[in-house]
């Protein structure tokens, strides 16, 4: 049975992932660069917080569609008319783009699992979070210029997923437990 502080705090939850997440397009308040910062801080707490599952190579699976709403909230934030599914094969495209780093994490966090069981997903944390950091900042690099008519040169595609990895890969556990307290009120 579900109390009425249960419910409240689901419809908390729910407000603030639509604001910060679900629905973020359509929030007046931001700017697009602030929209797509949001979001992909957002996404990339959420991954590194479902990193935390023990099952070694499940995140893959677990994470691409969410990387993948990621990058079609940032489309669409940016202009650009594109469906989830859509958004899964520019994800892959930009993956293979920037490389053996993408596939050499998703591993390096598998193994962390194998070899460190419960204690390897919160290591994996900061992997995750600079992953999908540096992913974010490719797709929105890539988003940017094709609503100019343009496509970026694999070059500034490295560039923008090593400079958004390292951003990402300063998230840690706190951060998590931060952002989980800032939607509980």
């Amino acid at each position: 049975m579900e109390t009425q502080e249960q419910k409240s705090l689901f419809q908390k939850y729910k407000q603030q992932l639509s604001k910060e997440f679900f629905e973020i397009e359509n929030n007046d308040a931001l700017t697009p660069d602030e929209k797509v910062n949001k979001m992909i801080g957002t996404t990339s707490l959420i991954c590194a917080a479902v990193a935390i599952q023990p099952l070694p190579f499940a995140d893959i699976f677990i994470l691409t569609p969410i990387q993948a709403f990621m990058g079609h909230k940032i489309a669409k934030i940016r202009g650009i008319d594109l469906k989830e599914s859509g958004a899964v094969n520019v994800l892959k495209y930009l993956g293979g783009v920037v490389g053996g780093g993408f596939a050499a994490q998703q591993t390096a966090i598998g193994l962390y699992k194998i070899g460190l069981p419960g204690l390897g997903g919160i290591m994996s944390i900061p992997l995750v979070a600079g992953l999908t950091f540096g992913m974010g900042k490719v797709m929105d690099l890539y988003f940017r210029e094709k609503a100019k008519g343009k496509e970026p040169t694999k070059e500034e595609l490295i560039r923008a997923f090593k400079s958004g990895k390292s951003e990402g890969k300063k998230m840690n556990k706190d951060d998590v437990r931060n952002k989980m307290e800032q939607m509980n009120g």
